[in-house]
């Protein structure tokens, strides 16, 4: 017989891949012109941070998600990023 798998069992890649997919045709909506998935493959890794770590605010997902400012001539700096998408996934 075989065992059922988890999220822990299955790589990263092939669970965000498909979890993006499987949100693509849940709903339509106005997406970014660099790369038409990216909201829905953010969506399934956010998803999968839930459940493998649990407890994750809005404010978590920020800093995970945030990156560097580029100042010009000055040094970069971390900025987190927007709370927007992560407030949409999370509801």
């Amino acid at each position: 017989m075989e065992t059922t798998k988890t999220v822990k069992d299955i790589s990263p890649h092939e669970f965000v891949k498909a979890y993006s997919a499987h949100l693509k045709h849940s709903d339509k909506m106005e997406l970014s012109p660099y790369d038409p998935d990216w909201y829905y493959v953010r969506a399934a890794s956010m998803a999968r941070k839930i459940y493998l770590r649990g407890g994750l605010s809005v404010g978590a997902f920020q800093r995970i998600y945030g990156g560097s400012n580029r100042n010009g001539s000055r040094p970069p700096h971390f900025y987190k990023s927007s709370g927007a998408i992560a407030r949409h996934v999370l509801l």
